[in-house]
């Protein structure tokens, strides 16, 4: 399906066949083809059980994307076997962009980080929501039980090489952006949402409590 793009930009090149792709990029090699795993194994699960951040992109039925991350503790995703994993849903924005997402299209991809590591795990499958409460117990934080949780069904899984990670140096502290450079999140939401009844110090405390309350 062809994407429609701004009548102010004019593309004379555009790439709309994989007959065209891989002229372009070639054909991967024979362990990258097959470095593809069906199930987690002893790699994949050590990789998982050191991951505190895991992004969850997803697609609702008319295909709109959305990446969202996952945070909290090193093994806060548990590998209940060998295809299936589960992710603690915590109180967030209440937005619901994931899970509405999976209610809709039940097709997940999912990139596990680790702090100061720059390989990658990747997986993906189909995903459903539960509220099974001895699973939810088992996954409670600081005294508090998750809402609901993400259970994936895993297709298929494989690491990724550093070298996204090392061109953009991203654990490299040398690089890293000073925050004051940004606008505060409290002020680019103003100007985003344009809220009428809040005032820019509310939405400031607003933030701070939130980031408080990581339970």
């Amino acid at each position: 399906m062809a994407v429609e793009v701004s009548a102010s930009l004019n593309f004379q090149e555009r790439i709309e066949t994989l007959e065209e792709l891989r002229a372009i990029y070639g054909e991967p090699n024979d362990v990258v083809r097959n470095k593809v795993v069906a199930a987690l194994d002893e790699h994949c699960r050590r990789v998982i059980a050191r991951s505190p951040f895991v992004f969850i992109g997803t697609t609702n039925a008319a295909g709109a994307g959305d990446v969202s991350p996952k945070g909290d503790a090193p093994g806060f995703v548990r590998v209940l076997d060998d295809t299936t994993l589960v992710i603690p849903d915590r109180s967030g924005n209440r937005r619901l962009d994931t899970l509405r997402n999976i209610l809709e299209n039940p097709n997940v991809g999912l990139l596990f980080v680790i702090p100061g590591m720059e390989e990658t795990l990747r997986v993906n499958g189909r995903a459903f929501l539960v509220r099974d409460s001895d699973l939810l117990a088992s996954l409670e934080m600081q005294g508090k039980r998750p809402l609901a949780a993400i259970v994936v069904q895993v297709d298929e899984a494989y690491l990724h090489c550093a070298r996204s990670f090392k061109r953009a140096r991203l654990w490299d502290s040398a690089t890293w952006v000073d925050r004051a450079e940004l606008p505060s999140l409290a002020r680019m939401v103003m100007d985003h949402a344009k809220p009428r009844a809040t005032t820019l110090a509310e939405l400031e405390a607003r933030i701070e409590q939130s980031n408080c309350e990581l339970y």
